[in-house]
């Protein structure tokens, strides 16, 4: 069968759980070989939809100055794109609702749920789908002893990161914390996970430091 040549480039990462074979469950990802930011929008439609130059961007602006200021008064936000709402963190174990109070709550981000008409739209499986040739993703991840060995060379300092770990296993970052946080879950974990700054560290489980 000759090699599909069009359509959206994906490629396959492991996920931590396995399948029948013993060799991790597959999931897949488009391969970004572009990005577009608020300059190349407005360009675009001052060239191709007729706007003026900089219209868009100050569009842009002006909806993040009135959305912001909804969204910091605890505001739903809602768009032909989707609607926006602030997220929640509740800190700490609770199971008492009479002893939660607004001191065990934190912002913790932005919510976004896309409307259906414009998950319609961006649909992007009219030319199809291709595999990217090559070493992708998960196809390490299926050779133990390889792993290991990556493993192995890049605990040197008493303790694995993902910046290390991509390097001598040659995975991407997502496949390679994949599979860094496999390893840290089961019945028998081989690594234990903690954070040092802003860096996430993966020490051998005997190395662990206790929490």
């Amino acid at each position: 069968m000759p090699r599909k040549t069009d359509g959206i480039l994906f490629e396959l990462h492991p996920r931590p759980t396995k399948g029948d074979d013993g060799k991790p469950l597959l999931y897949a990802l488009p391969v970004i070989e572009r990005k577009y930011d608020l300059d190349d929008i407005d360009d675009f439609c001052a060239k191709y939809r007729h706007t003026s130059k900089g219209e868009i961007k100050l569009l842009f602006d002006l909806f993040s100055d009135v959305a912001t200021m909804w969204l910091r008064k605890g505001y739903r936000v809602e768009t032909p794109f989707g609607s926006l709402a602030p997220k929640l963190k509740l800190l700490g174990d609770h199971t008492d609702p009479e002893r939660v109070t607004g001191r065990d709550i934190m912002y913790g981000g932005i919510e976004f749920i896309p409307s259906k008409q414009f998950v319609k739209n961006a649909d992007c499986s009219g030319d199809g789908f291709r595999l990217q040739q090559g070493s992708v993703g998960s196809s390490q991840t299926h050779d133990p002893d390889a792993m290991d060995e990556a493993l192995r060379r890049s605990a040197r300092h008493g303790y694995i990161t993902i910046k290390t770990f991509m390097f001598f296993s040659h995975l991407k970052r997502k496949s390679a914390q994949a599979y860094l946080d496999s390893l840290c879950e089961g019945d028998h974990p081989r690594l234990h996970r903690y954070r040092e700054g802003r860096t996430l560290h993966y020490a051998l489980l005997q190395d662990a430091p206790k929490e």
